[in-house]
């Protein structure tokens, strides 16, 4: 059976020799220093290793099952769900009012991404509450925050969010879910979704639903779109659950991966909800909560090649398997282990330099969020939502990229249910697709972001690489410098490509979307990993205990420049290509 450790040591490298927020002068951070973010994180993996990954393959072989009207999870989840609710994991960065702890959304993506990565299918439950919880606070009324916040905080209820339907899923202005409007303020609503993550289960006393639908006379399209509160049951004045809403499960969704969640066909007839915000800006509502799940779905890709590359590197130092061709490194033995051999180093250099780039832009995004929220920095927040489509597409491209190179390196053994490699591989591929799927992500960068407030949000970027590469142009930075400057400056040039032909040819943008989503993906790693080698050798300069993982960053950087950054160049290629190798042919040409 795999194992999972929780990355502690690289996430504390990440925050505090990287980003060093406790110097930052954000609202909680002067509280986040080594010793406390390390008990967090500590106990955190100690959860995650003991109690949530043992239930990572068992949940996966099982799954959830429906009888009778109920959704039941596999063995041993609702019992490792109380466990997390009782330590408060679940309201860890969200409002002390409502029973949070009240700590930075930087510590919760960095325990997210460990639960996640010991065990996806478990996490989601929470995740999307506290999805369901953040669009509550955001634009509920003081009432309903009241009524659901509570409870949803601690995770004795959970939350989902209700978009897809079987005619539309990206198009939500065909959607048909209907809301009629009662006498006594609340609505009926009656329609059907599909692909519903956590819709029904056994773990939690009640369900909150979040619903778009579209209120009668509303106008057409998307601009007639509500959110509505819809409950499985009803909540009385007094706080307690009432009588069962006219919510039900139609089906499970049989799928590739995720397993140990339930992922439900949810049959609304004539549900009791409340609006939440303002009547036909229910996208406005819900967009709080998608794009916080953009940015955790990033992390489940990151989450999932993390625990496959364990893994793959126990695999490739205990599997024997043909000698050095340099001459035999374990002579005593029948052969040497796997790890020796040019090409598995190169396998396992992807993924490590992968993974540890990605957790890094992870972090400094989730800080970028925290700027925006608790120090009012707008300029913090465009700088996010320009890079959300990216910190979502990319890195689960890569992530779902990473576990299959991991898996590769078990052979036949990796494709056998018995070793688990397998489920990282399924359960990772859904990130592509859920929350907007990837060639959605890269419309929207190209499409929106790029433009948005006149550009100033990707100029700030660029000038930030730029000014970083000249702060840092001493020999010793070189090697990180020099190929930075170069993939800056291909994705400067396919952004340059973008604005002269995409006005008049807007097909010449929209087909190299992808291409640039990838390669600003790319240059974003390679800032990342610049910032790393930095911080390592100024570690490395003062004297420290542990060399050697100093040394092994500036190694991996290396790699990261010398392999995976040249890509950029590539896909410039691709992108300068324009429309016309995409769109050549006629549709009854395929």
């Amino acid at each position: 059976m795999p194992t999972y450790t929780a990355p502690i040591k690289d996430t504390q490298f990440i925050l505090h020799d990287v980003l060093q927020v406790s110097t930052q002068s954000i609202d909680g951070y002067a509280d986040l220093e080594p010793e406390f973010t390390a008990a967090i994180l500590e106990a955190a993996g100690a959860l995650a290793s003991d109690v949530v990954a043992p239930l990572n393959l068992p949940g996966d072989r099982e799954g959830c099952r429906l009888e009778n009207g109920v959704v039941h999870t596999p063995k041993g989840f609702k019992e490792a769900f109380d466990q997390i609710r009782e330590g408060g994991w679940p309201g860890l960065d969200l409002p002390e009012e409502f029973g949070g702890q009240g700590m930075p959304y930087l510590v919760g993506t960095a325990v997210g991404e460990i639960f996640s990565g010991a065990n996806q299918a478990f996490t989601m439950y929470q995740g999307l509450t506290h999805g369901a919880a953040s669009a509550i606070l955001a634009h509920g009324s003081e009432a309903q925050k009241q009524t659901y916040l509570p409870k949803m905080v601690s995770c004795e209820w959970t939350g989902t969010m209700n978009l897809t339907e079987p005619h539309c899923g990206t198009d939500l202005g065909l959607m048909r879910t209907k809301a009629e409007p009662q006498d006594d303020g609340s609505y009926k609503v009656t329609g059907q979704k599909i692909f519903i993550s956590a819709g029904d289960h056994d773990m939690s006393q009640n369900v909150i639903h979040l619903v778009l639908a579209k209120i009668p006379g509303g106008p057409d399209g998307i601009k007639g779109v509500s959110l509505f509160i819809v409950p499985k049951f009803v909540v009385n004045e007094d706080g307690s659950l009432g009588e069962r809403n006219a919510v039900s499960v139609g089906a499970l969704e049989e799928k590739m991966g995720i397993h140990g969640n339930s992922t439900c066909v949810m049959n609304y007839d004539g549900a009791t909800g409340f609006l939440i915000g303002e009547m036909h800006k229910g996208m406005r509502a819900m967009f709080v909560m998608m794009n916080e799940a953009r940015l955790g779905v990033g992390m489940q890709g990151l989450a999932q090649a993390e625990a496959a590359y364990q893994n793959a590197v126990i695999y490739a130092k205990d599997r024997l398997q043909g000698r050095a061709v340099t001459g035999a490194q374990n002579p005593a033995g029948p052969a040497d282990p796997l790890i020796v051999h040019p090409d598995i180093r190169r396998s396992l250099m992807e993924q490590k330099s992968f993974i540890e780039g990605a957790r890094a832009f992870l972090l400094w995004g989730a800080s970028l969020i925290d700027a925006s929220h608790r120090a009012g920095d707008a300029d913090a927040e465009g700088l996010v939502s320009l890079m959300t489509p990216v910190i979502k597409g990319f890195l689960t491209d890569k992530g779902f990229e990473a576990c299959v190179l991991a898996q590769q390196i078990y052979g036949g053994h990796g494709y056998i249910e018995e070793w688990g490699m397998s489920q990282f591989v399924r359960d990772a591929r859904i990130a592509q697709i859920y929350e907007g799927a990837n060639g959605v992500q890269a419309l929207d960068l190209v499409g929106r972001k790029l433009a948005q407030s006149g550009g100033k949000y990707v100029m700030a970027y660029f000038e930030m690489v730029k000014t970083f590469c000249k702060d840092h142009g001493d020999a010793e930075m070189a090697d990180f410098v020099t190929p930075l400057k170069a993939a800056s400056k291909d994705l400067q040039a396919a952004g340059m490509f973008f604005m002269q032909n995409g006005m008049k040819n807007p097909d010449a943008a929209l087909a190299g979307s992808y291409d640039f989503m990838h390669l600003f993906g790319y240059v974003s790693l390679g800032l990342m990993w610049a910032k790393m080698a930095k911080a390592a050798q100024e570690a490395l300069a003062v004297g420290t205990q542990d060399k050697t993982f100093y040394e092994t960053k500036l190694a991996t950087a290396r790699f990261y420049m010398a392999r995976q950054l040249p890509m950029t160049a590539t896909l410039l290629k691709r992108i300068e290509s324009g429309a016309d190798p995409v769109m050549a042919l006629d549709a009854d040409a395929f």
